[in-house]
């Protein structure tokens, strides 16, 4: 029995002494063996043999790049104003048996560097320029850092501010800065649209005006030229025609209705040229036009066209009247008023049909 008990205690033993021989150590960590107490070796990743009783294994160490974010620290800036900035950290242990025996903590040794640096760097910046520079405080950091850390067998790639936080009574003043500028470029942008509408308003009445001015020239180049081949025409065939003055008098006693026919002409001056063409009316209706012996036997009726004569006589000694009463200066002649004068045409009113027959 007491044989049994030492065979299993041996057994035992011997199995515990294989388990502390042998050790598997994963993909990218590392472990450190001290044998009787003095750094020996360190385990890669995979089967590891050690001697047991002797050598001492401690415990792994994480050789993947790690992220560490320390919580926000104050720092003064130039200008006197504390600010809060919580930063992160990005490293990778790339010597294990440094970073266990040059330094105790190395994860506190980094924060600590790190608040130590930033507080070197915020303290020569003032607000403005903080928060404008973080690539710059960055690349200071990482290079502070880097230089370091290399002899704890650390490597720093990336240090980042993750936020600064001003003072309340900061922020606002920085709002309402902000909230004033938004508002500066929005009066800008509006007074520019103004401007520019304007300017092409403008533009566009004066090319408008431009255009219709053009056109009310050529409109008018071409009614002149419309007239001028009117009144062209007109004269040629007036001089084509050769009229006689008794046509020109005939179109003056046309004419002369046509004057007093609006409501508001009440009264109104004729021309001396109208008391010529009168007179040259009066005297083609009192002397006798040659005849032919045709239109002396077509003529049957003798009574009916001395009658006719006679008419038209009165017709013209009144219109004499009337154009030589108007002809004297400072007595304009009303229409309708007219006084009647003694005829010059004497022998016509007393026997047109004697008239006629003696021109």
């Amino acid at each position: 029995m007491e044989l049994l008990i030492v065979g299993l205690v041996i057994a035992l033993f011997a199995v515990i002494t294989v388990l502390k021989a042998v050790r598997i150590v994963p993909q990218a960590r590392a472990r450190n063996v001290e044998r009787l107490g003095r750094y020996h070796r360190t385990l890669k990743p995979g089967l590891n043999f050690v001697i047991p009783y002797v050598d001492r294994v401690y415990t792994m160490i994480d050789l993947r790049e790690q992220v560490v974010s320390f919580r926000p620290q104050p720092v003064i800036t130039e200008d006197n104003l504390v600010v809060e900035i919580d930063t992160v950290l990005y490293f990778q242990v790339t010597d294990p048996r440094a970073a266990a025996y040059e330094i105790a903590n190395y994860i506190q040794a980094v924060e600590q560097l790190t608040v130590t640096t930033l507080r070197n760097v915020v303290g020569s910046m003032d607000l403005e320029k903080t928060l404008t520079s973080r690539d710059t405080i960055n690349s200071q950091l990482r290079g502070v850092l880097d230089e370091a850390t290399g002899k704890w067998g650390l490597r720093v790639n990336r240090v980042e501010i993750k936020a600064i936080d001003p003072p309340k009574t900061i922020k606002d003043a920085m709002e309402k800065q902000m909230r004033a500028e938004r508002d500066k470029r929005a009066a800008i942008l509006t007074a520019e649209g103004q401007r520019q509408s304007q300017i092409l308003t403008a533009e566009g009445d004066k090319q408008g005006r431009i255009l219709r001015a053009e056109g009310q020239r050529t409109a008018a180049i071409l009614e002149a030229e419309g007239q001028s081949r009117a009144i062209d025409q007109v004269f040629q065939a007036v001089h084509r025609n050769d009229p006689d003055p008794k046509l020109l008098a005939y179109q003056y006693l046309q004419v002369l209705p046509q004057l007093a026919q609006g409501e508001g002409n009440t009264l109104w001056v004729i021309p001396s040229e109208v008391t010529s063409a009168l007179q040259g009316v009066s005297k083609a209706f009192t002397e006798a036009l040659p005849r032919s012996a045709a239109t002396r036997d077509e003529i049957t009726d003798a009574s009916a066209a001395d009658e006719e004569v006679a008419k038209a006589s009165e017709a013209a000694a009144a219109a004499v009247a009337s154009a030589q009463e108007a002809e004297k200066p400072g007595l304009p002649r009303q229409l309708g008023a007219a006084v009647p004068e003694p005829s010059p045409f004497p022998n016509l009113e007393k026997d047109p049909q004697q008239a006629e027959r003696n021109p």
